[in-house]
């Protein structure tokens, strides 16, 4: 796998610089290999040296995820439907101090299922309208996090908590630069409710993994304080 990709890598740069020299635009070599135009303006400002420096980090990249190649293969073949994404995510919770570029994993795990021929399955959800509930009655609760880049072009992860009136669809939302912590999430609550000036009967949460006694459970399993939070503002939750 690793020599393939050395080579495939050294083609598609000797292809771009040969179609440039023979004087095609980067836009019509882009479209003649069917690749991004960023993918032809990277590949032209790379010197014969750099792409080989470039191309030898790859390997050396790649076996970092070697010593995880099992596991990772495990959790292919336990959810067809994973992300590479999500195989970066259980990766660094398991192992803080890897450092892997987005795009590596991508590339590797692209090539596992390639592999051993795990198809990426789609998820299928079915939805139904339900009719909104009462005003003041309900929150819906969302987790989440995103990725973006500093000015010193640093990629970092942002994570949020957002609260949703289901009647008005009147937002609350909070950030922070670490994952929440349970009392992250009580404190962002009591902001919530100040910021709605009420507390609804219900609140909804959907995947809220971040007050949950196992990261990675399915289930909602709410943390003791949380749960202490929930009995003494007597709201309902559920999923």
């Amino acid at each position: 796998m690793e020599g393939t990709e050395k080579v495939d890598k050294w083609e598609m740069y000797m292809e771009i610089q040969q179609l440039i020299k023979k004087g095609f635009s980067k836009s019509k070599v882009a479209k003649k290999l069917g690749v991004s135009r960023s993918t032809v303006y990277r590949n032209l400002k790379r010197s014969p040296s750099d792409m080989a420096e470039w191309v030898e980090s790859i390997q050396t990249r790649t076996k970092k995820l070697d010593t995880n190649k099992e596991l990772i293969l495990s959790w292919l073949r336990e959810h067809p439907d994973m992300s590479a994404a999500q195989v970066q995510d259980w990766l660094q919770e398991r192992n803080p101090l890897l450092e892997i570029g987005e795009s590596t994993v991508r590339a590797y795990v692209r090539d596992l299922r390639n592999e051993y021929k795990i198809e990426k399955e789609t998820s299928l959800r079915d939805y139904e309208a339900i009719p909104d509930s009462p005003m003041g009655e309900q929150i819906q609760v969302d987790f989440g996090f995103t990725k973006q880049r500093t000015i010193n072009n640093k990629e970092v992860k942002l994570s949020f908590i957002a609260f949703d009136l289901s009647n008005s669809r009147y937002k609350y939302k909070e950030w922070l630069d670490r994952p929440f912590t349970t009392e992250d999430v009580v404190r962002a609550h009591e902001n919530a409710f100040k910021w709605f000036e009420g507390i609804p009967r219900e609140l909804v949460y959907d995947q809220d993994s971040l007050i949950v006694v196992s990261e990675n459970g399915e289930d909602l399993i709410l943390t003791k304080e949380f749960q202490q939070y929930k009995d003494i503002r007597r709201f309902r939750s559920c999923l």
